[in-house]
């Protein structure tokens, strides 16, 4: 089914571009706190984190309530046609293509419809049963959002110390060699013992 060019500007299209920015919203709030945790961490702010692990929690709900409700008042969206959320749908994958997170913009998509539709919509024409917009060649405008360990050389104590150091902390760890070694301690115990020699590096 193609795209007709009528359809930009129409209802669809405005229902489309309602859920992609509402998606938007969550995912830049999302990223606010998520950014603010390492300076709670080093301010030693426990009930700043505690807190901020909670509004996570809740900011997706909250999103998607907040955008179901934008599309009750401003479009009645209870009496949208099957039609019409078959073009919402390929309008929603139109505004996903250049976008940086398409997969979990298509979830948020889903979390809205199943606030709306009967479950005899749970199809592929009217939701995201299958990803469309493929994640694999996508450039990142900002720094690597995570990054590869291996326990080589410096075996699993050396890698944990390396994940820990790479956060740049503006405060000196006390002691790192010692808490490197917790973590390291604790793993072992959690694993009851399987870890290979060549990953302990140094004593126990």
């Amino acid at each position: 089914m193609k795209i007709s060019v009528g359809l930009y500007g129409n209802n669809a299209h405005q229902i489309a571009l309602a859920m992609i920015q509402g998606f938007n919203k969550h995912y830049t709030l999302f990223r606010q706190t998520s950014r603010q945790a390492k300076a709670r961490f080093e301010q030693s702010d426990w009930t700043g984190v505690h807190r901020a692990v909670r509004e996570r929690i809740r900011f997706y709900d909250d999103r998607v309530n907040e955008c179901v409700e934008r599309l009750r008042l401003e479009y009645d969206i209870g009496t949208i046609d099957d039609a019409t959320w078959q073009q919402i749908k390929l309008l929603y994958i139109g505004l996903l293509l250049n976008h940086k997170q398409p997969e979990l913009a298509e979830t948020f998509f889903n979390s809205v419809t199943t606030k709306i539709l009967d479950r005899t919509y749970f199809q592929n024409s009217f939701m995201f049963v299958r990803p469309t917009i493929s994640t694999e060649n996508l450039e990142a405008d900002h720094a690597p959002t995570y990054r590869s360990y291996y326990a080589d050389q410096s075996g699993l104590r050396g890698a944990i110390r390396a994940i820990v150091e790479d956060f740049q902390w503006h405060h000196r760890f006390a002691d790192l060699e010692r808490d490197a070694g917790h973590v390291y301690h604790a793993i072992r115990r959690f694993l009851n013992g399987k870890i290979g020699r060549a990953h302990s590096n140094s004593s126990h």
